[in-house]
Order: C-alpha cells, then structure tokens, then sequence
C-alpha cells in the first residue's frame, strides 16, 4: 500500500512502480516458500493528502490508479485485486456516492478481478453497515453498466418501430412488456419517483433510505448456515493456527 510522498516518491508514476516492485518481490518469496502457489496482484497504493495527513480513498488519483495497477497486473497474467468503490466520506452522502462510483467504475472498465474492502467509512477509521448497503446499490449500479447490450435483429426491434408508426407508443406493447425488466435496472435504494411521491413518502434522504435498509435486514433476515465441509476446513485451519502459536 505505498502512498505518493510519504512510502512512496511523490509522483503517481513512482508510486505505481514501487507498488509493482513490491508485489513482484512478494510474489518471488512466495513461489521460493511453495513453487506454482496461487497468488493474487493487490495493486492498493494510495495517494495521500498533505493539508490533512491523512490517505486518500475515494481521489481521482485512485481511479487512476486502479487502472494502472490492473492493467499491469494483467500483463503478468495475474487476478488483479485493486481499492475501488470506497470512500473519504464519513456517512453514505453524496461524497461517498461520487468516490464510490467512479472509482469503482474506472475499476470494473480496467478490468480489475476483486474491489475494495466494502463498508468501510473514513479511510479505515470505522465500518459502517449502512455504507456497506449503500455500496451494494453503487456495486450494481456499475455492474449495470458493465453489461453486453444485445444489438441483433430482435433487440434493435425493425418490425415493431414498423408496426408503432408516427405518432404512436411504445408503452402498452407486448415487446416492450417482454424486454423492459432484462433492458432497465431497476434500484433498491435511490430514487426516481415524482416529487409529489416522494414527498408524501416522506422526503426521505439516501441516508434515512439506506438506515431503513440496514434496519430491515436485521429484522428479517436469516442467515444460510456454513456447509459443514466450510465448517471442517475452518476449524482445521484455526487448529493449525493454535499449534504454531503454541
């Protein structure tokens, strides 16, 4: 995780390359420890802000680099896991849904395999349920428009423009009933609805929505339980971990 200027030279060049030599070299002790082990290219450097002391999460610089590191990553036919779809923001307001969204999408565009550590607030000063649900509206926002548009014969739709006409609609057709919910995403948390609507609804902001959210996940939610063969190899693990420490 170098940082321009502080663990890193003060340029996003440098910053990028000393990231790269240090996976590389982290990748080299780990084929020596066990040759041919899987291993993941975790290009997460960071700007960092002089004025606060503080590192940057959600920057444009972090755009930028989630880009560089996956496309370097990918030259070295490595999964790329990069620190995208996170935020400076303290609470999920418009701050966090700008830095969010853009670095996740410049993220996803580069190609880019494993994003972020969701639901974190404030640049890992705390965790936050409401942000993580309001990261999985952002999360599928993108993931929308990272989706194949189907442009054949039967999605530009010749013969129904032909059969509407001049003057007509397209509303209460059966092709637009048969395509709309695979052509249009739909949100769970932000809003399209009439001012009228919303405001008999209650005004509510993205922050009340998300809170409602997170409330309702509690109230109704019930967890899968681990498959016991998950169940087996955790505690195989945490037992090894228990005889080295000992």
């Amino acid at each position: 995780m170098a940082q321009t200027g502080i663990s890193a030279p003060g340029t996003l060049a440098a910053t990028a390359a000393q990231e790269n030599a240090e996976i590389l070299a982290g990748v080299c002790i780990t084929q020596l420890i066990r040759e041919g082990m899987p291993v993941c290219y975790g290009g997460i450097c960071h700007a960092f802000d002089m004025r606060t002391t503080q590192m940057i999460f959600g920057g444009p610089e972090q755009a930028l680099f989630g880009v560089a590191m996956t496309e370097m990553g990918k030259r070295y036919g490595l999964p790329v896991y990069i620190n995208v779809g996170l935020t400076d923001a303290k609470r999920p307001d418009a701050q966090a849904g700008l830095e969010a969204g853009v670095t996740l999408a410049f993220g996803a565009a580069a190609g880019a395999d494993i994003f972020g550590h969701m639901g974190i607030a404030g640049v890992d000063q705390a965790a936050s349920l409401d942000m993580l649900v309001f990261q999985n509206e952002v999360i599928g926002y993108v993931e929308s428009c990272m989706r194949t548009v189907d442009f054949d014969e039967e999605a530009l739709g010749f013969e129904e423009v032909a059969a509407v006409g001049p003057r007509g609609t397209f509303i209460d057709r059966p092709f637009t009933a048969e395509h709309f919910r695979n052509e249009i995403w739909f949100p769970e948390i932000l809003d399209r609805e009439f001012f009228d609507n919303w405001t008999r609804k209650g005004s509510r902001s993205i922050e009340q929505v998300v809170r409602d959210k997170v409330e309702a996940i509690g109230r109704t939610h019930t967890p899968r339980p681990m498959p016991p063969e998950a169940a087996r190899e955790i505690e195989k693990v945490v037992a090894a971990a228990r005889r080295h420490l000992d």
